[in-house]
């Protein structure tokens, strides 16, 4: 068996028995679960293996690319900077990027960039991948692109583009690339350790991703034998064209090795941050409440951050979704904790979220990615912090 590592406070023993789960039934290798309550940690685990290759162990301070759950830390740092007035998210993006006025889009909003409603999920030319972790090609792509569909009609993941597109109003604004922003704004005075651009001396504590295949790939199965409550999923899988596929396309190779130096150290932030599951609930946890005397949002601006602005038929993932001014919100077949619930999922597993009704912030980190309805790892550990509040 796994020797689980940690601590947690009275009434929370429900998400060690969860964590203990996710090794012996749901296949985790190296993973880390933290729990903010007002302010104070109650839940903080890990255990496992960091790297299958040495059997390194996991230990309090592996780092750990989380993927999406990136976006959450890049929006907090995008309302910092509409809290100090630096930034209107309801003035033009050209009004700080001048040259994203091209090819009709001088009137979208910073809002709809932060929400997914810009319509900017695919380039008409994908950037050399080379090029795109340089930075400024990337930008200028995406600032002469045209929309995919009428900015702000519909809403679509702009899973690789957003963190370039926010990204690049951040460093218009504050002068900072987003990473440097994040980390002298938000990690500094918390003392996260959380990097988005990996320094080249962390890079030894970054656990290795280990990757699990679907038990059914559906693209391969016969278009009858699919159910029927996932055939127009599976049909935009098959379709190099659909936004589905090309959302992922931006840069060539399309495909990005996450695991390699360059990829960690160069700043995409929507996709590679590095960091604790324990920075990622300290982080929101300092959202909805003092940590050690810290505060990042006023309520009031907390409340307009977690404000719903899109929600219905996603038109990339084309399920339900629902998102605020950068980050996840609930749905019915993602709760998170409740209603009072915003956050960000990464994909294959991690998710860092907060919860205002119950005072509740929550990080996991893993490096088993399990893709799809095939993972319960997460929903099981938020499931069992539902019961210990309960």
């Amino acid at each position: 068996m796994t020797t689980i590592h940690g601590e947690v406070a009275a009434g929370f023993e429900p998400v060690w028995e969860a964590f203990a789960a996710n090794f012996s039934e749901h296949g985790d290798i190296g993973a880390a679960v933290c729990v903010y309550q007002y302010g104070r940690p109650v839940v903080d685990l890990w255990g496992g293996v960091s790297d299958p290759e040495t059997g390194r162990p996991w230990t309090r301070d592996t780092l750990q690319l989380v993927y999406s759950a990136t976006k959450g830390a890049t929006a907090t740092a995008a309302h910092m900077l509409a809290e100090r007035g630096a930034l209107d998210l309801d003035a033009p993006v050209a009004k700080y990027w001048p040259e994203f006025a091209a090819n009709g889009k001088a009137d979208i909003p910073v809002r709809w960039l932060l929400s997914h409603q810009a319509g900017l999920v695919a380039l008409d030319r994908p950037v050399p991948l080379n090029e795109a972790l340089a930075w400024h090609p990337m930008t200028a792509a995406l600032a002469a692109q045209r929309p995919q569909w009428t900015p702000g009609t519909a809403h679509g993941y702009h899973g690789r583009t957003w963190g370039w597109l926010v990204g690049e109003v951040i460093r218009r604004v504050s002068g900072q690339t987003p990473g440097r922003f994040f980390a002298e704004e938000i990690a500094a005075p918390l003392g996260l350790d959380f990097f988005i651009g990996l320094p080249a001396d962390q890079r030894d504590r970054v656990s290795r991703m280990v990757y699990q295949r679907p038990t059914v790939d559906l693209t391969t199965v016969p278009a009858e034998s699919v159910p029927e409550e996932l055939r127009e999923q599976v049909a935009a899988w098959r379709d190099p064209k659909s936004f589905s596929n090309r959302a992922y396309a931006v840069t060539d190779p399309a495909a990005i090795d996450f695991d390699s130096p360059e990829v960690q150290a160069a700043e995409l932030p929507a996709s590679n941050g590095i960091g604790t599951a324990h920075a990622l609930a300290r982080m929101y946890a300092a959202l909805i409440g003092e940590v050690d005397s810290t505060r990042l949002l006023t309520p009031e601006t907390l409340e307009s951050a977690a404000k719903e602005q899109a929600s219905g038929k996603d038109q990339v993932m084309l399920i339900p979704s629902r998102f605020s001014t950068g980050y996840m919100l609930p749905t019915e077949t993602n709760p998170i904790l409740g209603a009072g619930s915003f956050g960000h999922t990464g994909r294959g597993g991690s998710l860092g979220f907060a919860d205002l009704e119950y005072g509740v912030a929550f990080g996991y980190a893993m490096n088993k990615i399990i893709g799809g309805a095939d993972d319960v790892r997460a929903a099981s550990l938020v499931n069992a912090v539902r019961r210990s509040l309960a």
